[in-house]
């Protein structure tokens, strides 16, 4: 099992990568399959679920108290790290990624291990979107935004719709939830689910599955063990979409 005791590292560079979004360097590599994730102590704070963008990174978007403080540190501070858990993507063939927002995050590691593989990135608008100058250098990249700002103009699900997915053996999506279950359902109709892996983010206390606060229905499993990233036939018949539970463990 991975060491359960968080490895102090320090941080030696922050990229803003979006006006809410940073990555976050530190000097130590991790030996991380794409899409495995860490828990990023950070002391007096809390300790949260983060994927690694790279070996030595994490994105952080500021949606609460502990990204806020952690996307407000600094080079020279300092945070820990446990792992990398639970299991990545699987990429075999030729891959397709589908990344939604900092869903991105989990999926650049494929495009630095695998260039030439088809990138589809979404955001909100232009200045949302994250590694664009990276991934023009090492993918096939297609962009979709809400707002039409660059490239198609609307949700990913859109943009894939007129896509022949059957040449993908592969195909590897992370983002917002809604965004996922609606490339799961575009996946299911071209009958190319199986090919489908989805990279789920849930809520997270201990990362080894013993607290069981990540754990999803009907089939319980855990996330941050059995996960984070499902294959979609797995996930036909589950919460995707549906429901997540917050801290209390409580159906929102």
């Amino acid at each position: 099992m991975t060491d359960q005791l968080p490895v102090i590292v320090a941080i030696t560079r922050v990229v803003g990568e979006t006006p809410s979004v940073k990555t976050i360097f530190f000097d130590r590599r991790f030996d991380a399959e794409p899409g495995q994730f860490v828990m990023v102590w950070i002391p007096g704070i809390d300790e949260i679920p983060m994927a690694l963008s790279g070996p030595d990174s994490i994105t952080v978007q500021v949606v609460g108290d502990a990204t806020r403080v952690l996307g407000g540190l600094l080079p020279g501070d300092m945070i820990g790290i446990r792992g990398p858990f639970g299991n990545g993507f699987s990429p075999k063939g030729r891959i397709l990624a589908v990344a939604g927002g900092v869903g991105a995050a989990p999926l650049l590691p494929l495009a630095q291990l695998y260039p030439g593989l088809t990138f589809v990135l979404g955001a909100r608008s232009a200045s949302d979107l994250l590694y664009t100058n990276f991934l023009k250098t090492c993918s096939d990249l297609m962009i979709a935004t809400d707002d039409g700002s660059a490239g198609y103009h609307g949700y990913v699900a859109g943009l894939l719709r007129d896509m022949d997915l059957s040449c993908y053996e592969t195909i590897c999506v992370c983002g917002p939830e809604l965004m996922m279950k609606s490339v799961f359902d575009l996946l299911d109709a071209k009958g190319v689910l199986h090919n489908g892996q989805f990279s789920l983010h849930r809520y997270m206390k201990c990362g080894v599955g013993l607290c069981g606060s990540c754990c999803i229905d009907p089939d319980g499993f855990c996330v941050c063990r059995d996960g984070p990233v499902f294959m979609g036939d797995i996930l036909r018949n589950s919460e995707l979409g549906r429901h997540h539970r917050d801290a209390s463990g409580r159906r929102c």
